[in-house]
């Protein structure tokens, strides 16, 4: 989903967005905060598949995150807030802001069922 930034008001615009790489839905929120800036505010909730990083099984991980970003069509920088992504061409892509998400979901530590309650520290070589 690609939403231009000059089609955001500062009313806001409700969207539903459907992952089609994983089990996600975002439900959120785009409203203009500024003139070259959008905040999105929303719910990621759904069922991903992740790697157990002891043994290698792949299990699936419920995620239900709020996320808040702010969204610029210009380069910005600065050091007190890393969570803003800039879209330099003037368009909003969802499905990149959601797989970045997922992605960042995915690089967590990840244990299935089995691993999780062991106590002591071991490594399975494949």
């Amino acid at each position: 989903m690609k939403i231009p930034f000059n089609k955001i008001n500062s009313y806001g615009k409700e969207f539903k967005y459907k992952s089609d790489v994983e089990s996600v839905l975002l439900n959120g929120k785009l409203k203009k905060s500024s003139y070259h800036t959008v905040l999105i505010e929303g719910n990621l909730k759904g069922i991903i598949e992740v790697s157990c990083d002891r043994c290698g099984t792949k299990i699936n991980r419920k995620i239900d995150e709020n996320i808040e970003f702010i969204l610029s069509d210009q380069y910005i920088e600065t050091k007190d807030n890393l969570d803003i992504i800039e879209f330099l061409d003037g368009i909003i892509d969802i499905d990149y802001i959601v797989n970045s998400e997922i992605n960042s979901s995915k690089f967590l530590y990840n244990y299935c069922s089995t691993c999780q309650n062991l106590d002591n520290d071991f490594e399975i070589e494949f």
